[in-house]
């Protein structure tokens, strides 16, 4: 006995010693770039446009272009990726065809996002004519979100036990009836996490819409979904690497809004998955 406590002490102690070696890290960065890039932070900063060379001004239409973005490919990507987990959950029969897409979906979330800015570029921007634009830009991602909500849709979707589908069908309820609502309520929770995890990966990537839809230098805001915006991933990348003698401050208070727009996406995330998850009765 004393033995088998030793092991489970040993054990917790690695575990314990790799997510310290994952987390601090994570941490230390985060503070760096508070540290950093907080002084920079000011109410110009984050409600004008950058002028003189991008080394003055603020990011404001950068942020309005994440923002747009991040709406958009939500837009387009929830109703589809939660609509077909349904379908290959409930409706699909469980053959080799099923199986196929189900494992193709997987293989699909780890395509690298250039990847996607290209087939974006080719599709949305050249076949479809919709031109470097917001459009082309939320499709593109969108595309690339949808494997993240699938699988956590249909996974979401597996763990409501099967009784609650055998009552509610043995009551007289339809198929859809069943799925809307006696499954769905208590996959929300799972869904929501799902989502924001893709969304959040959209927020901060730079090589889909470089192709599609980022504008190097726009100081005005969008006025329809056909124009180029701004975003804080390329913006953060153009004055890193493109913009001489920029203060270094300023690269870090973009990072550090960035950071904070997700952050505040997954703080909003789980507090509705907190009110969800509240209603569950088991």
């Amino acid at each position: 006995m004393n033995g088998a406590r030793i092991r489970q002490q040993i054990a917790f102690g690695v575990l314990g010693a790799i997510t310290l070696l994952i987390v601090v890290p994570i941490i230390l960065v985060i503070l760096y770039i508070v540290i950093n890039g907080a002084g920079a932070i000011t109410w110009e900063f984050l409600t004008q446009a950058p002028r003189g060379g991008m080394k003055a001004g603020g990011i404001f239409p950068a942020i309005v272009g994440t923002i747009l973005l991040v709406v958009g490919t939500m837009l387009f990507s929830l109703p589809l990726g939660v609509l077909s987990a349904i379908y290959l959950v409930e409706y699909a029969r469980d053959d080799l065809f099923t199986r196929m897409i189900k494992l193709s979906v997987v293989n699909l979330s780890g395509i690298p996002s250039i990847v996607y800015g290209l087939f974006g570029f080719t599709l949305f921007v050249l076949l479809l004519h919709f031109g470097t634009s917001i459009l082309a830009g939320s499709l593109t991602l969108a595309i690339m979100s949808l494997p993240v909500i699938i699988t956590a849709s249909k996974e979401a979707l597996e763990s409501v036990p099967f009784t609650y589908r055998e009552i509610s069908l043995s009551l007289g309820a339809t198929k859809w009836q069943t799925v809307r609502y006696c499954v769905l309520p208590y996959a929300i929770p799972g869904i929501l996490t799902g989502t924001v995890l893709s969304l959040s990966r959209a927020a901060g990537e730079t090589a889909p819409i470089l192709f599609t839809v980022a504008a190097f230098y726009l100081p005005r805001l969008p006025h329809s979904a056909f124009d180029q915006v701004m975003a804080l991933p390329y913006h953060l990348y153009v004055i890193a690497t493109q913009v001489p003698n920029i203060p270094i401050s300023i690269s870090f208070a973009t990072a550090l809004v960035l950071i904070a727009l997700v952050f505040l996406m997954n703080l909003v995330s789980i507090i509705l998955r907190a009110h969800y998850r509240k209603k569950r009765l088991w």
